[in-house]
């Protein structure tokens, strides 16, 4: 009786155990019946906008390893998630929701950030859980972005954000992306800090806020860029400025066009770097485009036809093409490059309107993730993208 009762425990672990590795597997399979049915941009950018609000507050965790079997030791052991991960992926949602806002009153989306704002600063409105990496930099940005509220009640947090940054300077004059890998500059970096640093300089003028930024990028420029094809590298070394990972990596270049582009909006006309970005800008707009896919993406390695496509990449890179078509010069190639962009992402949207086929979070330098799936990061930036372009 004893043995029976041991055998029916252990079958029904293994069992458990089973499940928790074949229901996401199972779910994903269902979810993309009838994928891509979208023709309406209208329809589409409400349905995306809806998971988006919806995810906010419940956003989705997203995988540390690529494992898909024994998932459970991954949870037991503390790799499933990271709450540094998430710091992105709502600080894109924030911002694909504020774009939306500046352009349609809905106190469904204000409701829903409020409630989020709540969970994420006390009454000072300083940082409940203080961000430790550059990651809350761009999350903070988000804040920023938020028009209907008064930013200035969360200052402290704002502050906070920018001594955080500080501590990451290395002796080269440049941010690192970990305390703990301060001999490497990532190009992650560049997306994470320098939309928030030039908001925050021009805000509380703070113009060593501004020069950060910009030396940000230049230096990446410098070291981390193929030049004949202007694309960045994963990272490169400090001391002997050595690249390092895959040039042409898909999410990478979303992550410096981010940088760039949202540093270069923030810049008022006659400010001095203004133009030293918008040189940069039209540099990686050509780049870009020469790469982009005949179905409209990017894959996620920009330099290789066979590779797959990712739809973070493509969001990214969608973004910054829709706010360099204000440049006279290059205004009709981007808009060219943009309607095809919009047409790949719209045809790889669930039925539920959450967007597919994103490239899962990198493991190391030059270490991609080989799962592609949903992803808010990749969910925030289309609905960037599908305001913007509207109200073009």
């Amino acid at each position: 009786m004893i043995q029976q009762v041991i055998m029916v425990i252990l079958l029904s672990i293994i069992i458990v155990l089973i499940l928790i590795d074949v229901i996401p597997i199972l779910k994903d399979w269902l979810s993309r019946i009838h994928i891509g049915r979208y023709e309406d941009k209208d329809k589409w950018g409400q349905s995306i906008t809806d998971v988006g609000v919806n995810w906010l507050n419940k956003t989705p965790k997203i995988k540390v390893t690529d494992n898909t079997r024994l998932v459970v030791i991954d949870m037991l052991q503390g790799n499933y998630t990271k709450s540094a991960i998430q710091h992105w992926q709502e600080a894109s949602l924030l911002l694909g929701l504020s774009e939306k806002l500046k352009y349609e009153d809905e106190s469904k989306i204000k409701k829903e950030i409020l409630k989020y704002l709540e969970r994420k600063f006390d009454d000072t409105g300083q940082w409940i859980d203080k961000p430790v990496h550059v990651d809350g930099a761009i999350l903070a940005y988000a804040i920023m972005k938020l028009e209907f509220i008064d930013s200035d009640k969360y200052k402290k947090a704002l502050d906070y954000t920018w001594e955080m940054i500080k501590e990451h300077i290395g002796e080269d004059g440049t941010v690192g992306y970990r305390k703990s890998m301060m001999d490497y500059r990532y190009v992650d970096t560049v997306g994470f800090i320098c939309p928030f640093l030039v908001a925050y300089g021009l805000k509380y003028q703070k113009e060593e806020c501004i020069d950060l930024a910009v030396k940000q990028i230049k230096e990446y420029e410098q070291w981390g860029m193929l030049k004949e094809h202007f694309i960045p590298c994963h990272a490169y070394k400090v001391n002997n400025k050595a690249p390092l990972g895959l040039y042409g990596w898909g999410r990478g270049l979303g992550w410096y066009a981010i940088g760039l582009i949202d540093a270069w909006e923030e810049l008022p006309h006659r400010h001095y770097y203004k133009h030293v970005l918008e040189e940069k800008v039209l540099s990686f707009t050509k780049a870009i485009i020469s790469f982009q896919q005949r179905d409209g993406n990017w894959n996620w390695t920009v330099t290789r036809d066979e590779s797959r496509a990712d739809s973070s990449t493509t969001a990214t890179l969608t973004w910054f093409l829709l706010r360099a078509a204000r440049i006279e010069s290059v205004s009709k190639e981007c808009l060219g490059s943009i309607e095809k962009s919009i047409e790949y992402l719209m045809n790889v949207t669930r039925r539920d309107g959450s967007i597919d086929f994103s490239q899962g979070d990198t493991k190391d330098i030059g270490v991609y993730s080989s799962l592609f799936n949903i992803l808010p990061f990749t969910q925030g930036f289309c609905i960037r993208v599908i305001s913007c372009y509207k109200n073009k």
